[in-house]
């Protein structure tokens, strides 16, 4: 062998050792982000449930305040076994509240240490990516599936919600309580001039501040449910729909078979979410009288449909609006289905209604 071939050996084996270690470390590095993501989705879960508990011994918390300034305005009347107990059951809630937001408090700084070590890996996994040739790349994402990708996917969704959110407060809740501010200013300005029709401004007022109230309850209602926390899915869908009803005067009906479980609280929030979104739809797009809603509890997995009676739809437009991340929410409601392993079906024409059709494996 000559020396030029020798140089020429040494030098592919160098590279094929350097493709070897490139292969293994994107490979390393994929596998750590998905236990990442797993981490980030359990943590979520804790903090999501800590939470509730830190608003319900808020609650209890501020009661048990109330209690006792009372009974200390009256402590003439109140026995001393009474009095003990009521300051020691409001110490207990005050320990465990204290207790309850400290966990909360290191759970949340858990969550932005791994979010960070997240983003990381992401950024790692993507320069590798660039560098490695494009044949490599293929072969490791056959093994595991794009990353950076799912990235941007989670984050324009939540840009795309905060930015659905902003403008539902800006034109409900904040647009009402602007409204608010000026009927109390023309109250305070009527009491000096006109006390009877201060009166009767007043009694507007009243009724405003009622109906902002309820408005501000619709939109916590629509953010997060917190009966879909405290007693699970299949409650919350039936207040819900009662609801919808109610506000929408369309005719909807629940339908729940099989056995009723607790399912996983993404799955529920995931499922809770879906039937929201495709109501939504009938009311703004089907020009419906009346909805279905059905749960059908499987052996292996929950089968989710709506279905309505109004307009329908091409059903291959609207396929080639969801490929173009469009098309009237479904585009969302798919890439959830499909998250938790599911499928979505769409059954439609033109003049006779849609049925929309959401398989979810359960374990």
């Amino acid at each position: 062998m000559n020396v030029s071939n020798e140089v020429r050996w040494m030098a592919e084996e160098q590279a094929q050792t350097g493709m070897e270690l490139l292969t293994a470390l994107i490979q390393e590095s994929q596998s750590d982000y998905e236990q990442l993501q797993k981490e980030l989705k359990e943590i979520d879960v804790l903090i999501r449930q800590s939470a509730t508990e830190v608003e319900k011994l808020t609650q209890r918390n501020s009661q048990m305040g109330n209690r006792v300034r009372q009974m200390e305005m009256n402590l003439d009347t109140y026995p001393r076994n009474d009095i003990r107990e009521i300051y020691l059951a409001a110490h207990e809630i005050q320990m465990r509240l204290f207790m309850m937001r400290g966990q909360l408090e290191q759970l949340q700084n858990r969550q932005q240490s791994l979010e960070q070590q997240s983003q990381y890996l992401a950024r790692l996994i993507d320069i590798l990516s660039q560098i490695a040739p494009s044949d490599l790349v293929r072969d490791v994402n056959r093994a595991h599936p794009a990353v950076h990708s799912d990235v941007v996917r989670v984050i324009e969704a939540q840009e795309n919600e905060r930015q659905r959110l902003a403008r539902q407060i800006h034109d409900g809740p904040a647009q009402s309580l602007t409204n608010l501010i000026l009927q109390a200013e023309i109250c305070e300005r009527l009491f000096d001039t006109d006390p009877v029709q201060a009166r009767v401004e007043l009694g507007n007022l009243k009724n405003s501040v009622n109906a902002t109230f309820q408005k501000i309850r619709e939109f916590i209602l629509m953010l997060r449910p917190m009966m879909l926390d405290d007693l699970g899915l299949m409650p919350t869908l039936k207040q819900y729909v009662q609801d919808f009803e109610e506000k929408t005067r369309l005719s909807t009906s629940l339908t729940i078979m099989g056995r009723e479980s607790r399912l996983p609280s993404y799955t529920e929030v995931t499922i809770f979410r879906m039937i929201q979104e495709l109501l939504n739809n009938v009311r703004i797009h089907a020009h419906a009288s009346h909805a279905q809603v059905t749960l059908d509890f499987q052996d292996t997995m929950v089968v989710v449909s709506v279905e309505d009676d109004g307009s329908g739809f091409d059903v291959e437009e609207v396929q080639k609006a969801i490929q173009q991340r469009k098309g009237l929410g479904l585009h969302t409601i798919q890439e959830r289905a499909e998250m938790l392993g599911g499928r979505v079906q769409l059954d439609s024409r033109i003049g006779r209604g849609t049925r929309v059709r959401i398989e979810i494996p359960i374990e």
